[in-house]
């Protein structure tokens, strides 16, 4: 598929062996290549290739370096640090090493880009994770990039297990924010639903993950109403009854992926609480007993919700 002018492309092959003008290494933050797509890429490149990334390193991880590709087809590396020597990663990680890949390609003025899944071997990242991370991260480059330098955007997946599910879910995000949500900001919907002495949250499938209020995008031909009503039902199985506006939150930086406008509603639930769709979990809670992790601005609006209820 193409987004402004750039081209996006998923295949199935040895990124050692594309032809783009950088390709990208999923490295540790001190830039030693041992095994996976580094050792791969130390391997056939050329030793050279480590020994300009070490002097470059150690850095903070997300941060992204560049270096010759030594024998490679390639003419650069792009050393995208996705854990620090413990081998753990998050998705915060993949997220700003995606981002920080493609604004060094930018920065040089490079054309073509090829991507590995970041984190997902030596880290043990799930590749469904990644994949919408990464292709998040794509969209908001192509977004926010007046003129891209960018022409072609690969990934290139050694299993196939990570071939389908990158073309699977690569293909259908992008397409569905370029056709239906690209001029943004994106109108969303939130549910505080009121259910057995506490607040309904969903544990996100999709990232950012974290627990949230069951919600999602509104649909064209659909008003904010129907669409909260429709999100919750779809994600906890509830119907949302006696539903209120709460308020409104349009902080630009509210939504790490991109510029979200959220309509918040009030209401009580009824029904059996079931997660499905893009929930994978859907708990209740006390409002003074909160989970640690919770998505977007959704603590600060419960804690707004809780000062109102005392007034």
């Amino acid at each position: 598929m193409k987004i402004k002018d750039t081209e996006i492309v998923i295949a199935n092959g040895d990124i050692t062996e594309s032809s783009a003008e950088a390709i990208v290494n999923a490295a540790n933050n001190k830039f030693y290549m041992g095994g996976g797509v580094a050792g791969t890429i130390k391997r056939k490149g050329g030793k050279e290739i480590e020994d300009e990334a070490v002097k470059q390193g150690p850095v903070k991880v997300g941060e992204a370096v560049i270096t010759g590709a030594g024998k490679l087809k390639a003419k650069y590396v792009i050393h995208a640090a996705t854990m620090e020597m413990d081998f753990v990663t998050d998705e915060e990680i993949i997220r700003k090493a995606t981002y920080n890949t493609l604004l060094a390609a930018q920065k040089n003025k490079m054309t073509s880009l090829a991507f590995c899944a970041l984190g997902c071997g030596t880290g043990g990242f799930p590749y469904e994770i990644a994949s919408k991370v990464m292709a998040q991260e794509v969209f908001r480059y192509l977004k926010e990039t007046k003129e891209p330098s960018l022409e072609k955007i690969e990934f290139v997946l050694y299993s196939d297990e990570a071939f389908e599910i990158f073309k699977k879910n690569v293909n259908e995000y992008l397409d569905h924010l370029q056709n239906k949500l690209y001029e943004g900001p994106f109108l969303t919907v939130d549910g505080i639903i009121a259910y057995e002495g506490g607040i309904v949250l969903i544990e996100r499938t999709n990232p950012p993950l974290g627990w949230a209020f069951p919600g999602g995008f509104v649909d064209y031909g659909e008003s904010v109403e129907d669409a909260v009503k429709r999100e919750v039902k779809e994600e906890t199985n509830l119907d949302f009854n006696d539903i209120k506006l709460f308020s409104v939150s349009s902080d630009p930086k509210r939504d790490i992926r991109f510029h979200t406008v959220s309509v918040i509603f009030t209401g009580k639930g009824k029904g059996n609480l079931i997660a499905s769709s893009d929930a994978q979990n859907a708990k209740v809670y006390k409002l003074d007993a909160l989970p640690e992790k919770i998505a977007f601005d959704h603590r600060a609006i419960i804690e707004d919700y809780i000062k109102k209820a005392k007034i």
